[in-house]
């Protein structure tokens, strides 16, 4: 089957559904990483490393967010050349868009590794989990750039009518990230660490994987 679905030709109705659900699954599938994360350390570690790993979970979801937004308004630019079909138009609009958000990403990054304390100070982290969700966030803004790549390039192959090739290469990266989670967390012991280490890994993965296929 295609998976580049043309939204101009036929009934709209069951081919925008079959665009559509594919982006509204990855959408719930991304919050995977972090329920894995939580489930698993709570379980083999402990209520103090669940609550760590759980309370990061506002801050790396608004981070998430803003690469999301800044991939998906470049996604709209990208279907409206990649639709016109001017090609050359588009090529230049990709790498130039990757290297704006790109350095945006290498900003935020930047910005959260120097205010990690303040932003910590500002949530009102309790001081017995305060170590534990330092050391997760840490090791998970590592991926941050990872999670640009995906975003992007998924957002890139959305403008172009595939949405069910970044749907596969997530669910494979869940799928490994549980598997990491356990290897880490519960025959490594290597606590919280070991459960960012797991989801930094697996989204890695994604990117690479997603990025050598666009």
């Amino acid at each position: 089957m295609d998976k580049q679905y043309d939204l101009t030709q036929g009934s709209i109705t069951p081919r925008l559904l079959r665009f559509t659900l594919p982006m509204m699954m990855g959408s719930l599938l991304q919050q995977c990483y972090n329920i894995a994360d939580t489930l698993i350390v709570g379980r083999y570690i402990g209520a103090g490393a669940l609550a760590a790993v759980g309370s990061a979970y506002t801050l790396m979801t608004f981070l998430t967010s803003v690469l999301l937004g800044l991939a998906m308004g470049s996604g709209t630019v990208f279907s409206l050349q990649y639709g016109a079909g001017r090609l050359d138009q588009l090529g230049r609009s990709v790498a130039t868009a990757f290297i704006l958000i790109g350095t945006i990403t290498v900003a935020l990054n930047v910005a959260v590794f120097a205010f990690i304390d303040p932003i910590m100070r500002l949530l009102r982290v309790p001081a017995d989990i305060y170590g534990d969700m330092r050391d997760y966030l840490w090791i998970i803004f590592c991926g941050l750039f990872f999670s640009f790549v995906y975003n992007f390039y998924a957002a890139l192959l959305r403008a172009v009518g595939d949405a069910v090739t970044p749907l596969k290469f997530l669910a494979v990266s869940v799928i490994l990230n549980i598997g990491l989670d356990l290897l880490c967390v519960l025959h490594l012991g290597w606590g919280v660490e070991g459960a960012a280490v797991a989801t930094v890994a697996a989204q890695a993965v994604a990117a690479a994987g997603l990025a050598a296929y666009a």
